[in-house]
């Protein structure tokens, strides 16, 4: 007795198809499974031998081989338990075998035969689409899967109910329909007093998607202004929530299959290891750069972070993927995000307050900074001091700028990016100035005579790099975006170039 079915595998976001086939045949009583399964993969037969005894139905006693095709690709997670108990009822004869070719399954059983969420179940959905398959997945994930579009989901709480489903004692209800969820309420930055420079940079930051670093004493509101980047940046467009979503599905954190149009924010804390920061582990999930994808990632602390970690994301913020080699594969997962980052001028941070600074300054601030590297530091666009807020300044009223009115300057200058780059044939989608590089860039950043003089003028007084270069014309291409400009004008490269400034400081 033979029977095969569908299922998947995954690497990175890719969708590998994998089928499990039944092989009942006579000899000794044994159920075995090859194909490359891992551990969790391994332990399925006795999940499945557990879930079908709960069920009244036992195994005859034939020697039950089941392969995991391809041989050679690895094969991980626990959701290989649904295809896999499929597969033996329908070897079985308990279901039919022409319907269940139509179907690609997926899901956890536990030992009395429930069907439990699996992460993952959202590419799936999207592959079986493309395959032009249904999709048999557990209830908890119907929602998620009903994002894939217009296919066949049968979302079930137990096997029971599914092999009544296909014996037509029982309809499984459809799922439920999927939600899409809009944060509506974000932190103020009018709650934030003084800092208008900060709030400049946090402004233009968001406006052209740049990297930006922010240096100042302790409780000068660095932490708060990053918190209140969510609140100015525009909602993900369908295309991007897609793919966001993908992300989060793979690492299991797409909660109830709710789809949300808020842009990732992430703010691992400075103990973090390389491994959750890129992406790695056992299972290669993705990392915190993946997971703020199209989003922030938030550093607090700065040169607290181990060197390894933060060389780490040089990679990923130049070309806005993580790429976790393996021996036997490269996985691949997209990272194209604004890497916010804060830091004290020292350990003590009181540099600048003679009162309040240690014994060992400024040596302690050089060995301090010293702790990022320079090609780090070339990868900010933005760099910004955030003095100490004065008394003075927190008996000032609320700012009249409130987040809706720079949200909206925000929202206008992402629209003139989109309608520029969208007339720019590119192999990679461009969707803000800071994702623009070489022939392109020079293209969309024309100086004007005084911009021209100023820019030839910086280059050898500040020692810029070809990406300090670059990345001052983006910055500028940004602010004259918010002015509403074609051209750059001396005044964009000034304030550009005054965003540079800190980087000098640092490095010395």
């Amino acid at each position: 007795m033979q029977a095969k079915i569908e299922t998947v595998a995954f690497e990175g976001l890719d969708v590998r198809k994998v089928t499990v086939q039944v092989l009942m045949a006579a000899g000794l009583p044994a159920f075995t499974v090859v194909g490359l399964p891992d551990k969790s993969v391994a332990e399925s037969r006795e999940r499945v031998r557990a879930a079908l005894t709960s069920l009244g139905i036992g195994l005859p006693p034939k020697r039950i081989t089941i392969n995991l095709a391809p041989a050679d690709l690895p094969k991980e997670g626990a959701h290989f338990d649904l295809p896999i108990a499929l597969g033996v009822l329908t070897a079985m004869g308990v279901l039919p075998a022409d319907e269940m070719e139509s179907y690609i399954a997926l899901g956890e059983l536990s030992l009395d035969g429930t069907c439990s969420s699996v992460s993952g179940v959202l590419p799936a959905a999207v592959h079986a689409m493309a395959s032009d398959k249904n999709i048999i997945c557990p209830k908890a994930s119907g929602s998620e899967a009903s994002w894939a579009g217009d296919l066949e989901i049968l979302a079930t709480d137990s096997l029971l109910s599914l092999i009544n489903h296909f014996k037509g004692s029982q309809v499984l209800p459809l799922p439920q329909e999927p939600e899409l969820f809009e944060q509506k309420s974000f932190l103020k930055l009018e709650d934030i007093k003084g800092q208008e420079t900060a709030k400049r940079a946090l402004e233009v930051a968001a406006a052209g998607g740049h990297n930006l670093l922010m240096s100042g004493p302790p409780g000068s509101g660095k932490s708060m202004l990053a918190a209140r980047l969510a609140g100015i940046l525009p909602p993900l467009d369908a295309a991007e929530a897609l793919e966001v979503s993908m992300i989060s599905s793979i690492a299991g954190e797409l909660a109830d299959g709710r789809v949300s149009r808020t842009r990732p924010f992430r703010d691992p804390h400075h103990s973090t290891s390389v491994a959750a920061i890129v992406g790695g582990g056992r299972r290669a999930k993705p990392g915190e750069v993946s997971l703020a994808h199209q989003g922030v990632l938030f550093l607090d602390e700065l040169p607290e972070f181990g060197r390894q970690v933060l060389e780490s994301l040089r990679q990923p913020v130049e070309m806005g993927k993580a790429v976790i080699a393996r021996a036997n594969a490269h996985i691949t997962y997209p990272a194209r995000f604004q890497l916010i980052a804060a830091m004290n001028p020292c350990r003590c941070g009181h540099l600048d307050d003679a009162e309040q600074a240690c014994a060992r300054a400024p040596k302690c601030a050089l060995d301090y900074r010293s702790k990022i590297s320079g090609p780090m530091l070339d990868r900010f666009d933005i760099f910004v001091d955030v003095p100490a807020v004065s008394a003075a300044d927190l008996t000032l009223p609320p700012p009249s700028e409130t987040t809706e009115i720079v949200a909206a300057r925000v929202a206008k200058a992402r629209e003139i990016q989109r309608q520029r780059f969208s007339e720019i044939d590119h192999p990679k989608p461009l969707r803000t100035n800071a994702d623009a590089e070489g022939a392109v860039l020079e293209k969309i950043a024309q100086l004007d005579t005084g911009g021209q003089k100023l820019m030839s003028d910086a280059i050898g007084k500040m020692k810029l790099s070809a990406r300090g270069y670059h990345r001052v014309l983006k910055v500028a291409r940004t602010l004259a975006d918010l002015a509403e400009s074609e051209t750059i004008s001396q005044n964009h490269i000034g304030e550009a170039l005054g965003y540079r400034r800190l980087l000098a400081t640092t490095r010395a």
